[in-house]
């Protein structure tokens, strides 16, 4: 099979951003502005920005002012404050949580292609700052590793090799049963940025066993998270080992997280079955689900924010857009690579 080549439109997340960033929720297509925004989903929008092959002065000003907010959220000790209200304040403490993680990972591909040098500059210098504070989370961890990754070869020696240590530590964890190939005992959200980060450590330490965990892990997880020929992907609950689980709320993320893993486990593997795994989260998007339903609105570009038993949660946030947008920029890169 081939990938249909899709068309990936920022039309919508044009509409959620305003000049300090991108608001977090929406009511249907609407912003919902008092919510203000977030460092999470920002971190996101940068990546998606830079992902684009021959972005527009748009999507370059887009990326432009994620970096500038990331700028802003990152304190003197490399953590991040998550969120900012429509004034510009920023609201609580700086952490090294999931916001921290999400924006080392998109630092480590503005560092490679940021807008021009001075912005890969900042952004380098950020990444120094922030990938030695390390996490005790193994997803937050997880997703900086991947920064490393996107930012080897240009990136501090240092600061990489520190981070990657650190993940070593945190991230290699013995499975729990045979039956239940996973180091925690239950599933929870993100999940395939695990065996992801797995498998680029495995990559930068040149550890084949690792690499080999890592796709076994993955393989699993595709299994657990598929239906009779579709995906059915953890739902917001969660699914605990031994356990029944229900089968919604089904959110976005979880679909482009694993679209995520498996596309880089095609590009370093050239095993098609991870093509499968690309192909079903566009599938899932597109209504081959457990709601036989598009997940996505055609005429804005916006994802839905989830799969409930009655049908999609048809607002339109930017999580859910930006896993929309991601899933298809996958999509699009093993389209026409014969099957």
């Amino acid at each position: 099979m081939i990938i249909e080549r899709p068309t990936v439109s920022f039309e919508h997340l044009h509409a959620l951003s305003g000049p300090l960033g991108t608001f977090e929720h929406c009511e249907g297509r609407e912003p919902r502005v008092e919510h203000g925004y977030c460092t999470d989903d920002v971190a996101r929008v940068l990546l998606a920005c830079l992902r684009e092959p021959q972005p527009d002065s748009e999507v370059l000003d887009l990326a432009s002012r994620s970096l500038d907010f990331l700028h802003g959220a990152q304190d003197a000790r490399g953590r991040f404050v998550n969120r900012r209200q429509t004034t510009g304040q920023w609201m609580g403490r700086a952490t090294n949580e999931d916001c921290w993680g999400r924006a080392v990972w998109a630092l480590g591909l503005a560092s490679v292609r940021g807008r021009d040098e001075q912005e890969r500059d900042r952004a380098r210098t950020m990444f120094d700052l922030s990938a030695p504070v390390g996490s005790p989370w193994p997803r937050s961890l997880a997703f900086a590793v991947l920064g490393a990754h996107e930012g080897s070869g240009v990136l501090d020696d240092s600061s990489t090799s520190r981070l990657m240590f650190d993940a070593h530590e945190v991230l290699v964890r013995p499975e729990l049963d045979p039956d239940w190939y996973w180091p925690e005992s239950s599933l929870t959200y993100a999940n395939a940025v695990l065996p992801d980060a797995l498998l680029v450590l495995g990559l930068y330490f040149d550890d084949d066993e690792l690499i080999d965990r890592a796709l076994g892990q993955l393989q699993w997880l595709l299994a657990m998270e598929s239906r009779r020929g579709y995906l059915s992907v953890t739902p917001a609950g969660g699914r605990r080992w031994n356990e029944p689980s229900a089968r919604f709320d089904q959110q976005s993320i979880e679909v482009a997280t694993l679209v995520e893993a498996c596309s880089r486990a095609l590009g370093v593997t050239g095993d098609e079955r991870w093509r499968r795994g690309v192909e079903l989260g566009v599938d899932w998007f597109l209504g081959l689900n457990d709601g036989r339903c598009r997940m996505y609105d055609p005429d804005t570009g916006g994802g839905y924010d989830g799969l409930t038993s009655l049908g999609p949660n048809t607002n339109q946030g930017a999580e859910s857009t930006l896993a929309y947008i991601t899933t298809f920029q996958h999509a699009r890169r093993w389209s026409g690579v014969p099957a």
